[in-house]
């Protein structure tokens, strides 16, 4: 599943691409994408919308739109935005298509069928239910050390699997949770409530780290328009990785094997040298 530094790029490449372009017509051609806007509402609330900007919060893409309503999209395990010319076949797993007048159009396809669409008022949209209780953006200023450790100290939870609870700390999917808790030197196996005081200012740090890095790396690689997310996904960055998808390897601090283990149905990577409980 794309993490933040993935669906941040996906949004800053799509506001460039599709950004005061009106929506002519809107097709919702698997419904279960957006469970709460049936096909014909869906069509109706966006035809001759204009797209004001593209943003995001946490993982969900923010089409902001001049009637005052906004698209929120999930890309969830595969779903991709693709900016394709009208006479173009459309691809196999096609869930919905926006056409604009310069006759090209946004398709979103998803092969495993997880992605979301739902639209709401502009008014109402950090009120809906899938905005309102997630955590703060890890950039901002709500997000620091002092709340980090408010937060740990109320879950039993191993801190790996604190970490991917995007209501706790937003946007860490299960590589940057591996990779923010080697650098910070902390076991994913301890409780979110038993780490160390004295770690948890490296932990806010690495955390901000392991996202910046990400998003500077993406911000250097050319978008093909045609398969938008896909520019991002397996860009070379794996080859940065300290810990993740690195079992059996050695570690580049001290040399000891990387170790695997499943947390919640996840593999973690961790040094057991560096990371001791």
């Amino acid at each position: 599943m794309p993490e933040l530094p993935e669906v941040e790029l996906v949004a800053k490449s799509l506001d460039g691409l599709v950004a005061n372009r009106k929506i002519i017509v809107a097709e919702l051609l698997r419904e279960r994408l957006a469970p709460e806007n049936p096909p014909a509402e869906f069509a109706s609330r966006l035809r001759d919308a204009s797209i004001r900007f593209v943003h995001r919060r946490g993982k969900h893409i923010l089409f902001d739109l001049d009637n005052d309503e906004t698209l929120i999209a999930h890309l969830r395990m595969s779903g991709r935005f693709m900016l394709l010319p009208v006479e173009r076949e459309l691809p196999k797993y096609t869930h919905a298509c926006f056409y604009f007048e310069d006759e090209t159009r946004l398709v979103f396809q998803d092969q495993r069928h997880f992605g979301f669409m739902k639209i709401v008022r502009t008014a109402e949209l950090f009120e809906s239910k899938e905005l309102k209780k997630l955590a703060p953006e890890p950039f901002s200023d709500d997000f620091s050390a002092a709340y980090l450790r408010r937060v740990l100290k109320t879950s039993k939870k191993s801190v790996k699997e604190f970490l991917l609870d995007q209501t706790k700390v937003l946007g860490l999917g299960n590589i940057y949770a591996s990779e923010a808790l080697f650098l910070a030197g902390v076991n994913p196996q301890t409780a979110a409530m038993r780490v160390a005081a004295r770690k948890i200012p490296a932990l806010f740090e690495k955390i901000r780290e392991v996202l910046r890095e990400s998003i500077a790396h993406g911000s250097t690689l050319n978008v093909d328009p045609e398969n938008i997310d896909g520019s991002y996904y397996g860009g070379g960055y794996e080859d940065r990785w300290r810990v993740y998808d690195r079992e059996g390897e050695p570690c580049i601090v001290c040399g000891t094997a990387i170790e695997r283990i499943v947390q919640g149905g996840r593999s973690t990577y961790f040094c057991p040298r560096c990371q001791k409980k």
